[in-house]
């Protein structure tokens, strides 16, 4: 069995052989990429929570520690200057020894300023990659030279294939989120509010809240139709009727993207709903192909959302065909069936058609849609159709060409309910489809 030092060995060689061909075309020598800095809150002396540049963390599983440089080159072993001062207000991590530091030169960094002197001084050929273009210019940095874009767009379209370190990465991540989620709908049954929900998650998972890869949507009731839900009441509500949870996980720099949803009542309409969606998430990912455009994909959950209103007679009397042709189904699923996962929640390169850059926009109909490429092995991305009841959405159908055909007395007794969401992460191959989430055997 390939341990992770193997695995990570092998993600470095394919990391070296992508910088080789990037420098290549854009005739450069070497790129410095910069693991971040801290940043300080206006008029405050304290600094945000470090959030690692993502094109950093591809390298070296560090993410953590801002002011730290790594020197790429496809030829040589990466070399990484580890930030590692003398300090006594904060902790400071001690130089890493693990897995994967055989493949990188690892030097202590003592004090940030230094790290002038310590570079190869021919710099004029060098790529700065990171988020402190003011820091580039100081190290004498050709203007052109700081993020461009060309080579920006290159590495973004390769991180879509992952390697065998990062699948791994990924798996470890599930398995982390899964826990939490299993946890979370026990707090659920129990009784517990949305903010002791969160603790459960959070304590579950081993993660802080400045850990997650984004803020933990934990919704009841009508909560669950606000997309983003945040902001985790303290009280539970006096009636409990659902609950969805959208929460992740991250392991070694890579995120795990999980949603459920639960039902307080298994003989609501509600549940009847929840479940048949959770066969169309299930049925729909058995679909999914290697070169397959992933909005026809999209297309396909509209299609479905529409069978789904006539089914449970919230909309009549007109057809599925129609009814997706007029963005009927619109409302009820206003967001993207998924989107690219890895490095990053909502990865990069999702509209993104070769490694030049070339866009290719949502559909018109479906602008938030957030990936239009074509399935490709190593591809990873989530599933997540939803069904809300929108009250925003819905309001200009009432008065609309279509209003008779919305059964508006079952709409609104939906409405306490917020909504459901269900989703999976999935690893593209040429001949089948992995679902990291269901592996686990999270329902």
């Amino acid at each position: 069995m390939n341990t992770m030092a193997t695995l990570y060995k092998d993600h470095i060689a394919t990391l070296q052989q992508r910088t080789q061909q990037v420098l290549a075309r854009f005739k450069l020598d070497a790129m410095l990429i910069h693991s971040g800095e801290l940043l300080t809150v206006f008029l405050d002396d304290h600094t945000y929570p470090f959030k690692v540049n993502p094109q950093f963390k591809a390298w070296v599983p560090v993410t953590q520690v801002p002011n730290c440089w790594l020197w790429v080159d496809g030829v040589n072993k990466p070399k990484l200057w580890f930030y590692s001062p003398v300090d006594y207000w904060h902790n400071v991590e001690p130089l890493p020894h693990s897995f994967w530091t055989d493949e990188v030169e690892v030097v202590a960094l003592k004090n940030a300023d230094d790290i002038g002197a310590l570079l190869p001084q021919l710099r004029q050929n060098v790529a700065y990659i990171g988020p402190v273009p003011q820091r580039a210019m100081q190290l004498d940095i050709h203007a052109d030279h700081i993020n461009p874009q060309g080579v920006i767009d290159f590495l973004h379209y390769h991180r879509s294939y992952k390697t065998d370190y990062e699948l791994a990465c990924m798996r470890e991540a599930q398995k982390l989120a899964v826990a939490g989620h299993l946890a979370a709908k026990e707090a659920f049954l129990s009784g517990m509010s949305e903010f002791d929900i969160n603790l459960a998650y959070l304590t579950a998972t081993g993660h802080r809240d400045t850990d997650v890869p984004y803020g933990n949507i934990i919704a009841l009731n009508e909560h669950a139709a606000v997309l983003h839900y945040t902001k985790l009441d303290h009280q539970a509500p006096a009636k409990r009727r659902s609950f969805l949870i959208d929460a992740g996980a991250e392991y070694n720099g890579y995120a795990a993207d999980l949603t459920r949803t639960h039902a307080a009542q298994s003989d609501s309409l509600f549940a009847q709903i929840l479940q048949e969606m959770n066969q169309h998430e299930l049925a729909l990912i058995d679909t999914l192909k290697a070169g397959v455009r992933y909005s026809d994909y999209h297309l396909q959950m509209h299609q479905r959302i529409a069978g789904m209103l006539l089914k449970f007679d919230l909309v009549r009397g007109i057809s599925e065909e129609a009814m997706v042709a007029e963005n009927l189904t619109g409302p009820f699923m206003p967001h993207g069936l998924g989107h690219p996962l890895g490095l990053q929640v909502h990865d990069v390169a999702g509209f993104m058609q070769d490694d030049r850059g070339t866009h290719l926009a949502a559909p018109q109909q479906y602008p938030f849609l957030r990936c239009t490429r074509v399935l490709e092995p190593r591809m990873v991305l989530t599933i997540e159709p939803g069904f809300y009841i929108i009250e925003s959405l819905l309001a200009s159908w009432r008065e609309g060409k279509y209003s008779q055909h919305f059964n508006w007395q079952a709409i609104d007794a939906l409405q306490p309910y917020g909504g459901i969401r269900i989703e999976d992460n999935v690893v593209i191959y040429a001949n089948r489809v992995e679902n990291m989430t269901r592996d686990l055997h999270l329902a």
